[in-house]
């Protein structure tokens, strides 16, 4: 193993432990489902705001514009060429949770595309039947049995908790920018990968605006509904305040 090798399973070890030891700090002396789920909602609230500040007079005027501007197709290809660094990871993250076939699944759909999709820009692998499983490292943290801990808001980033904020710098780092050395390239490339990103999810947006009373908690539920469903595979157990039987 070498000594590069050696850092990263350390790196990955060490915020595992952080994870479980904030994910409990996290949690102690809230007495009530709401406090555990965001016992710093009044300070989330005002990094979400921050946030759509942000996105509402920079991100998404360039994201329409960009969405004007580069056809349909070449934003799809774009999509599959970051989506297939994603293929990647995702094949580490499945081989560290033990399941194998799924990681191996993974491994032969970056080759397809990597050979026969143009480097990623085509998808060929779905058209084979290799479907996406989209694993990340917060995922692993969670089939190992780490709890998500509490809701956090993060600057620029957006939702997260306690259990993905420690799985953050890894799940972030892996972009096709990851191996390119050059600074000034490294920053247009993520730039490339946000704006293309924000740029298909304008029609949601919209959608999210017009919905929405309260649209922090709507985030909110839906994110953490959302994780949670994709640390358990779709079949997650009832929470322990389902569980519990009815006051009589």
């Amino acid at each position: 193993m070498t000594f590069q090798r050696r850092r990263r399973v350390r790196l990955a070890a060490a915020l595992a432990a952080a994870a479980w030891l904030l994910q409990g700090c996290a949690t102690l002396g809230a007495k009530t489902p709401g406090q555990r789920l965001d016992p710093w909602e009044k300070w989330n609230r005002k990094v979400f705001s921050f946030n759509e500040s942000l996105d509402e007079n920079v991100l998404k005027p360039v994201a329409t514009a960009y969405s004007n501007i580069v056809p349909q197709p070449i934003r799809r290809g774009i999509d599959n060429f970051f989506g297939n660094a994603g293929d990647a990871w995702s094949a580490v993250n499945n081989m560290l949770q033990g399941k194998v076939a799924d990681g191996l699944h993974d491994v032969i759909r970056v080759g397809t595309n990597t050979l026969f999709g143009v480097g990623g820009f085509v998808d060929v692998a779905t058209e084979f039947g290799l479907d996406h499983h989209n694993e990340d490292f917060g995922q692993t943290l969670g089939h190992w049995g780490v709890g998500a801990g509490a809701y956090i808001v993060w600057p620029l980033i957006g939702p997260s908790s306690v259990r993905e904020s420690f799985a953050l710098p890894l799940d972030r780092a892996v972009s096709p920018a990851l191996v390119i050395r050059d600074g000034a390239v490294k920053y247009e490339i993520t730039a490339l990968q946000v704006v293309n990103a924000r740029a298909g999810l304008l029609g949601a947006s919209r959608v999210l605006d017009d919905i929405a009373l309260d649209k922090y908690t709507f985030v909110r539920d839906a994110y953490l509904q959302r994780r949670r469903s994709l640390v358990y595979d779709g079949n997650e157990p009832p929470s322990p305040d389902e569980s519990r039987e009815p006051e009589q």
